[in-house]
């Protein structure tokens, strides 16, 4: 199967999936209510994660490549959309959902994922613990890779379309790098992704009829954590570790904060709050179709510098890096007087 073919099955499946997602959200109760910290204003569909997962599996399935690993993501993934999928309906406990994302994560080990051997192409070095007798290391590192992935693109689904978009654009990044490496059943599964995220999107880009839900977050989360360590880890032609990061690297930096942030304030870093990168946009007086635009536009600087990184263009790629890391910090940091004033701009 060609890689386009790929992507366009994936694609079509999620445009029929995702209204029949919408009509089960209203059949089982999963319905995202207005009110707290949330931004819309009526009742949203938001088990839109299963026609991801339907539109993923189902152009994989018929891509015809499918070896260990690729059963091995089968499977822990379906743990987690069912996890999320309960949890989208009854709200589930934050410790109970770990518990089950580090399950969903530990199955991988038994399928052949570990991080062993990671490049670090930057200073030429490449560690591999399992010849020094800390093979564990690798498993225990591998987890805590997918465990943070996961709640990285959890905690970024907070705006009609953000966490979508930023994963169709992860997806196609990391699949730029599976070709470039030769890893062609990573650069289908990547592209396959990448369909499924787009075709979703089309419902859930502002005003959202239907939202991913924990299923939806979890699964693009887990799903781009195991691909990368399946190919895009192991080599150092690439970034090796680094490229992942730095495709998310919005999402990570948002999330780091909101650790560091709750941790100062005595509170559980699982304590939901409206200090988010999306939060402090509309604060500030962006609407959510400005805030999410512009988030879409740090994630591709962000990944871009991936793409100069892995390039050899290292001055370039500290420069774009540099310049998104400054705006991350005065979005953070509450110093939205120039982002109040160019809303202000855009809405005359």
């Amino acid at each position: 199967m060609t890689f386009a073919l790929t992507f366009a099955i994936a694609l079509i499946i999620a445009i029929i999936a995702t209204p029949l997602s919408m009509k089960l959200g209203r059949r089982w109760g999963a319905i995202d209510y207005p009110g707290g910290r949330r931004v819309h204003k009526t009742p949203v569909p938001r088990i839109g994660g299963i026609a991801i997962y339907a539109a993923f599996w189902i152009a994989v399935i018929l891509m015809g490549i499918w070896d260990r690993q690729i059963w091995g993501l089968f499977f822990g993934s379906t743990i987690i959309v069912i996890v999320g999928v309960v949890d989208d309906i009854f709200d589930l406990r934050p410790m109970v959902k770990l518990v089950w994302q580090v399950v969903a994560a530990a199955l991988l080990i038994f399928f052949g994922f570990s991080m062993n051997q990671i490049s670090l192409p930057i200073i030429g070095v490449k560690l591999d613990f399992a010849s020094i007798g800390l093979g564990w290391l690798g498993l225990v590192l591998a987890v805590f890779w997918i465990v943070g992935l996961v709640n990285t693109v959890n905690i970024s689904d907070g705006l009609d379309g953000l966490a979508a978009g930023i994963c169709f654009e992860a997806a196609l990044l990391l699949c730029w790098s599976a070709i470039r490496i030769n890893e062609v059943a990573e650069a289908h599964l990547t592209l396959a992704l990448a369909g499924a995220a787009l075709g979703f999107l089309f419902f859930n880009f502002h005003p959202a009829r239907v939202f991913m839900g924990d299923s939806g977050s979890m699964f693009l989360g887990y799903i781009i954590g195991g691909i990368s360590i399946m190919g895009l880890l192991k080599t150092a032609t690439v970034l090796g570790l680094v490229f992942p990061l730095l495709v998310l690297g919005m999402p990570l930096t948002d999330m780091t904060f909101a650790i560091i942030r709750r941790k100062l304030r005595g509170h559980s870093i699982a304590t939901a709050d409206r200090g988010h990168l999306h939060h402090r946009l509309l604060d500030a007086g962006l609407s959510q179709r400005q805030a999410v635009l512009l988030l879409y536009a740090m994630s591709g600087c962000f990944g871009m510098a991936a793409v100069l990184g892995a390039l050899g263009s290292w001055i370039w790629a500290a420069a774009l890096l540099t310049a998104d890391f400054a705006l991350l910090i005065i979005i953070l940091m509450r110093r939205t007087t120039l982002l109040t004033a160019m809303s202000r701009r855009h809405s005359k």
